[in-house]
């Protein structure tokens, strides 16, 4: 099991790291506009798959196309250390696209059954590839501050649930090795920027069924009694499936049964001779899941032999996933460095989980007798004025109004959702792969993407064995200095072991943190003497005479409380502990948070005219907010209160 790096050490590197992403922001941003004008379908993924191999072999991997049909998978090998899996999904929906974005897809394509049908990305898949690329990017750039293996895995058909398993199926952990860790994240519906966790089940399970029902044929004017008409069957099925929920479901259980498909026929006065139906279940507990497919094959039969069909139906499970079980041990390692990262305000625990199903679980081989831990945190993406425009008066009322996943309307809010996407993505990954201790700075050159990477006399195999094995320009090794700040005396004869005891122990002679003056020692910005270690960790311990922060626009939107210098830190804490009476309830967190969320990060809208292929352009405009739903606010109780956490009993899942 890898050993998480303490979130202090973390935040310290993802700073560094970090600072790198305004020189890359513009290319991912357009990257993600691209993606949205150009969705595909699930295993549909050809364009999609080529922008993501060329990007990540322009940042140094070795890249591998055609995993599981149109999947990619990029090695970066840098010294010894775990194998980090990142994990994005690539498809879109058959959704015609309503959001009035000047990006909006226009697209069109054909379904597996050879229908042809719109195509939208409504469920944040460009976002996930967009924060993926852009991530890969950074770490790569950044090799001085980690030490390990970094798996990027760009998935399809993830809407069809069988991605995963078609890219594990084709030797994914056999040909490239076993991570230690898997890591995802999946855009939510919370305010954009936040970032919700939940150790334990996060997401439910999904089954979905296929129903062949079968009648005779006949005419519906001539002797319509001569038939058996399997629409009529059908109709009563339908129906009769709800009652399942309502009446066989422990009321205290969440289930949901949704029939989504419906064919037959051709010809409105002919009984056609057979009817297909889907039908897709949701639910949180495996016991609930098999009493329920129980239910739904008893009722296809019986309301087939009520109708007198000459042939008993035909029910077939096509495919059915796991629930998303969060390994609660590694959930809170990467939840604590999101923390000490982002601040307590962008983080919150999510106290129960959300039914939508996913195929990430099968990364983590639940089946088998050693499986891989992994972790899945939302991203939130709804816009701010969005969310404050939509009906409720609880969070939870708001959550079931905004425009989500697979809407039509869904519009993710493009800079909040993007940035804070690709910093919770390095975090996590550096939870794991950053080092323990020892100085290295994030060399800059990822504005060189928008030419190229690779020149034509080098090739990217010896580019990264230079990263790995050679001097740096002033004549350094980066392995020497690496070991050298681990065992050795600095120039002036002073260990930097000693040193970074001193800075967690004493104050220096001015009477200011050796800490902070060990990191500028080690971070250290221009000949002028000034820090360029994160304003973050400036707003997590300290407050500077001038109450301003060095770090980014963007890091003031996510950290900073408000013009009076007040520390962020204490405001963030009062945001999750209490509330205006005193009380201490998850549900007024929760509500504390989700009702006045921290603005969203700013930075630049519109990146330059270069990206990774010349096919990627930028955003044409502005980002255009989805307009409110339509009609009364969806009625959403307050879930139970439950310990954040905590996959023990009580609690249930």
């Amino acid at each position: 099991m890898p050993q998480a790096v303490d979130p202090r050490r973390v935040t310290e590197h993802g700073s560094e790291v970090m600072r790198l992403v305004d020189e890359i922001f513009p290319l991912v941003e357009g990257f993600y506009v691209d993606l949205h004008r150009n969705p595909e379908l699930s295993h549909q993924e050809h364009r999609t798959s080529q922008a993501v191999a060329e990007w990540l072999s322009r940042a140094g991997y070795e890249v591998t196309t055609g995993i599981g049909g149109t999947g990619v998978v990029g090695i970066l090998r840098n010294g010894e250390g775990p194998t980090v899996l990142l994990r994005c999904a690539m498809d879109a929906l058959p959704l015609a696209e309503q959001t009035g974005l000047p990006y909006a897809s226009t697209a069109r394509g054909t379904t597996a059954d050879g229908q042809e049908t719109p195509i939208m990305h409504a469920a944040g898949h460009d976002a996930h590839t967009a924060c993926l690329v852009g991530t890969a990017d950074l770490l790569s750039s950044s090799r001085k501050h980690w030490s390990g293996t970094l798996m990027v895995v760009a998935q399809p058909g993830q809407e069809t649930l069988d991605g995963a398993e078609a890219m594990l199926a084709d030797g994914l952990y056999e040909r490239f090795g076993r991570p230690d860790i898997v890591l995802t994240q999946r855009v939510g519906p919370q305010p954009a920027g936040m970032i919700a966790h939940r150790a334990g089940v996060i997401l439910g399970m999904s089954t979905t069924v296929g129903v062949r029902i079968f009648g005779s044929p006949g005419h519906g004017g001539f002797q319509p009694q001569t038939g058996v008409d399997p629409v009529v069957i059908a109709a009563s099925i339908i129906t009769r499936l709800q009652t399942i929920v309502a009446r066989e479901v422990n009321p205290s259980e969440m289930a949901v049964l949704t029939t989504g498909v419906v064919r037959a026929g051709t010809k409105a006065d002919l009984v056609p001779d057979e009817a297909y139906l889907e039908i897709n279940t949701r639910c949180l507990n495996e016991r609930v899941a098999d009493r329920i497919y129980a239910a739904i094959e008893r009722v296809v039969k019986a309301e087939a032999a009520a109708s007198a069909a000459l042939r008993e139906p035909e029910v077939t499970e096509i495919r059915r996933t796991s629930l998303i079980r969060n390994h609660a041990q590694h959930t809170r390692a990467v939840s604590s460095a999101h923390r000490a990262y982002f601040g307590d305000a962008y983080v919150i625990d999510l106290p129960e989980p959300f039914a939508v199903g996913d195929d990430f679980g099968a990364f983590g081989l639940p089946d088998d007798p050693e499986p891989v831990p992994y972790v899945m945190w939302l991203l939130g993406s709804t816009p701010h004025d969005v969310w404050s425009a939509a009906p409720g008066a609880t969070p939870f009322d708001k959550l079931a109004s905004v425009p989500g996943s697979h809407s039509s309307q869904f519009a993710p809010d493009r800079e909040a959702t993007l940035r804070a996407g690709i910093a919770a993505l390095t975090i996590g990954a550096l939870t794991y792969l950053g080092r323990t201790s020892g100085p290295g700075r994030a060399t800059s050159g990822l504005a060189q993407i928008a030419s190229s990477r690779i020149t034509e006399d080098e090739s990217t195999q010896s580019a990264d064995m230079e990263a790995l094995l050679a001097d740096d320009d002033e004549g350094e090794s980066t392995q020497s200095a690496d070991m050298e700040a681990l065992l050795a005396d600095d120039d002036e004869g002073e260990s930097t072991q000693s040193a970074d005891m001193e800075a967690l122990l004493a104050d220096d002679d001015e009477g200011e943190s050796t800490q902070s003056a060990d990191m500028e020692a080690l971070l250290a910005d221009d000949d002028e003497g000034e820090s360029t270690q994160s304003a973050d960790m400036e707003a997590l311990l300290a407050d500077d005479d001038e109450g301003e922060s060095t770090q980014s626009a963007d890091m003031e939107a996510l950290l900073a409380d408000d013009d009076e210098g007040e520390s962020t830190q204490s405001a963030d804490m009062e945001a999750l502990l209490a509330d205006d009476e005193g009380e201490t309830t998850q549900r007024a967190n929760m509500a504390e948070l989700l009702n006045d969320p921290p603005p969203p990060p700013r930075g630049p809208t519109q990146g330059p005219q270069t990206g990774p292929a010349p096919s990627f352009r930028p955003p044409s405009g502005p980002p255009l907010a989805a307009p409110p739903p339509m009609g009364p606010p969806v009625d959403a109780p307050p879930p139970p209160e439950t310990p954040p956490h905590s996959d023990e009993p009580p609690y249930r899942y």
